[in-house]
């Protein structure tokens, strides 16, 4: 089995988002890819971020139809900030499979941050590292990103075309098609009143319009 988690805020969800997920999908050959939106998010503590049930809605309704796409709620249901690694230990633990190949994805500005993440360095070793790219981009290699003592750890692997550490896990980078798509631009144009067709699917933008969502931004 093999699974991918993609975390975010979501707020909205839009068609970039899913695209992306897609793509990983034929990528990574994956089974399924579980939807996980972040209740609180260590980034966004002091920014205003529309209520959970309504971005668990959007999701739920953009994912609607795609047997391979799920939702989890576990981080709303987790007291405290919503951190990534507490949420694939989560998962790991709840399912026990042994069969189980965990892909986190993430866009390449994410893991260009990821020594700011909590536990960063157990947590590449908990799952495989799934880095959605843009067109162009050049990987100058691990250690421009995490430690030089933590990036030694990991040998590039031409089977996987990615970075295998020491437990296994591999940290693939993978071009996708870009769509340079925001949720915050969705959010201004929503409170401009501007039109956002095409940009979330259509019972998103529904949902966004009959819950007068972003307006009093």
């Amino acid at each position: 089995m093999k699974w991918g988690l993609f975390g975010g805020t979501f707020d909205p969800i839009h068609i970039g988002h899913l695209r992306c997920a897609e793509e990983m999908i034929e990528i990574f050959d994956l089974n399924r890819i579980i939807f996980v939106p972040a209740s609180r998010p260590p980034h966004k503590l002091n920014g205003a971020i529309t209520p959970f049930y309504h971005r668990e809605q959007m999701v739920r309704l953009a994912i609607e139809g795609n047997p391979a796409f799920t939702f989890s709620d576990v981080e709303d249901r987790r007291a405290g900030i919503s951190y990534s690694v507490e949420t694939v230990e989560y998962i790991l633990d709840k399912y026990r499979l042994e069969n189980l190949d965990l892909y986190l994805l993430l866009g390449q500005d994410a893991f260009h941050a990821i020594r700011t993440w909590k536990d960063w360095e157990r947590l590449i070793l908990l799952c495989h590292f799934a880095v959605m790219t843009r067109p162009g981009y050049v990987n100058q290699g691990l250690e421009a990103i995490l430690t030089k003592d933590f990036a030694s750890r990991f040998v590039y692997d031409e089977g996987a075309q990615g970075f295998r550490g020491p437990t296994g896990r591999v940290i693939s980078f993978r071009e996708v098609t870009f769509l340079d798509i925001a949720s915050s631009n969705i959010r201004r144009r929503a409170k401009e009143g501007k039109t956002i067709n095409y940009l979330v699917p259509e019972e998103v933008r529904r949902y966004i319009i009959k819950n007068s969502l972003y307006w009093d931004l």
